[in-house]
């Protein structure tokens, strides 16, 4: 695949922002999308967040309904009455299930909305993979901010206006990497749809195309090179530098990112974000974890059980630039873990060590141990011989029993009982690991679902 393919060197001189129509100097080591910015001493970055706070509550209340109506019943009775961040900390947690009831209860859009329909130019939907969907709203406004955050994501992987960005995935009402397409264009490099395709013809439109980044979930560019190698296809010679991912905290994951970078001959990057909130942090060149980008959103962790600050715990999230929908220290039930020094990159921004760690609902008992599925992940990508896998929890006796299904090449048994040896030795569990036939277990263009609630004792 891809004779003669060349990569060509990224500019790492001078970009210019389209939003903004300005001139950005760039680091020659470290690529930022704005270095002032990302650079800022903590407390210059917090009177920064402080400032977009207090315009943004002056602008949604009282004209926003949704919030208005949670505000006033915690005792605020006007934007005013933010004066500090001791304030800002008695505003009420957003759940998404109030959003949920709010849509269900003032069909199809609910109450969080600031203007009139008439104002909003974009609707998109969340995927629903954990729970009723939601659906939201963007003015233009919010539009071009949900580009400026992705120009953050591209620019700190190191994508500049030379780059060809190929996105594989449907262009519908799930935000998905819609955001990552925009920002291309904030940053002025190629954007490459690959809406409406399988995957042998995506494959073969990067090559024709000379796409140098891949945009899409840890799962589909894993399936995206199954696909190659069952055609003979040598993804490494291909001009694809860089891969970026999101929907699933895959890329996260030591043993995953190895795989894809192994299989594309690429750098994998990670990327969070969420329908409900924006595109909320990137990972930089040092590959140390995510970084939150605080200039566009407040981030707390709390202990989810008592709701106090914590270094590890559920990751709470306020967005600064989405006034006509906004969100104010929403619940986003990912767990993650908060750095206590330094990344090499130079950045002040929040960093998370390993990422998205997993969702805080999704944790496992198994016999008593309490698992996370990225864990388990983490240890069946350490197979090479494992193509695709699904776990299938339910319960017995209060506690979650786990049977994992591997679809495996070569010996099938053999690599089961390793597979089962090492879950045992490395996180103190017994599952039962059974070999399926190739190809028997779906794939995913989007976030995949790996984890399946049975009935007990199903098969």
């Amino acid at each position: 695949m891809c004779p003669g393919a060349t990569t060509r060197s990224p500019r790492t001189t001078i970009l210019r922002v389209r939003i903004t129509t300005t001139l950005i100097p760039m680091a020659t080591d470290v690529p930022y999308f704005d270095q002032v910015l990302e650079t800022l001493p903590r407390e210059r970055l917090r009177a920064l967040q402080w400032e977009r706070l207090a315009a943004l509550a002056r602008e949604v209340f009282p004209a926003n309904p949704f919030v208005t109506e949670k505000w006033t019943a915690a005792g605020i009775r006007s934007a005013d009455d933010l004066r500090a961040w001791e304030d800002f900390a008695r505003l009420p947690f957003t759940r998404k299930s109030e959003l949920v009831a709010d849509q269900a209860e003032r069909p199809p859009f609910g109450t969080n909305l600031t203007y009139p329909l008439e104002r909003y130019i974009r609707v998109h939907q969340t995927s629903g993979t954990s729970g009723a969907p939601i659906r939201w709203l963007d003015t233009q406004e919010s539009w071009d901010w949900w580009a400026r955050c992705w120009a953050f994501v591209l620019r700190g992987v190191g994508v500049t206006a030379e780059d060809r960005i190929f996105f594989p995935f449907s262009f519908g009402l799930f935000v998905g990497f819609w955001g990552g397409f925009e920002g291309a264009r904030a940053i002025g490099a190629l954007a490459i749809p690959g809406g409406g395709q399988d995957s042998p013809t995506r494959l073969a439109w990067m090559e024709t195309l000379g796409a140098t980044v891949l945009v899409c979930t840890p799962s589909y560019a894993l399936h995206l090179a199954e696909v190659a190698r069952e055609r003979g296809l040598d993804l490494p010679k291909c001009p694809i530098r860089l891969t970026v991912h999101a929907g699933e905290p895959g890329a996260g994951i030591p043993a995953v990112r190895a795989r894809i970078e192994e299989a594309w001959g690429a750098k994998a990057f990670d990327h969070s974000g969420m329908t409900e909130v924006g595109a909320l942090s990137f990972e930089c060149v040092a590959q140390a974890g995510l970084h939150v980008n605080e200039t566009e959103f407040i981030a707390e962790v709390i202990d989810p059980t008592t709701g106090a600050p914590a270094s590890e715990g559920e990751l709470v999230l306020t967005n600064l630039g989405r006034a006509g929908s906004p969100v104010f220290r929403y619940l986003s039930g990912d767990r993650v873990r908060v750095a206590s020094e330094p990344c090499a990159c130079g950045r002040t921004l929040m960093r998370l060590p390993g990422g998205i760690l997993g969702r805080v609902d999704d944790m496992l008992i198994v016999r008593g141990v309490n698992v996370f599925p990225a864990a388990i992940e983490g240890i069946v990508r350490q197979f090479p011989a494992v193509d695709e896998f699904l776990l299938e929890v339910y319960k017995r006796s209060e506690m979650d029993e786990v049977r994992l299904l591997v679809e495996v090449d070569g010996t099938p048994a053999q690599t089961a009982r390793e597979i089962q040896q090492r879950l045992r030795a490395e996180l103190g569990i017994r599952v039962e690991v059974v070999p399926v036939p190739p190809r028997s277990l779906p794939r995913y263009e989007l976030k995949a679902r790996r984890v399946v609630r049975r009935s007990a004792g199903a098969s």
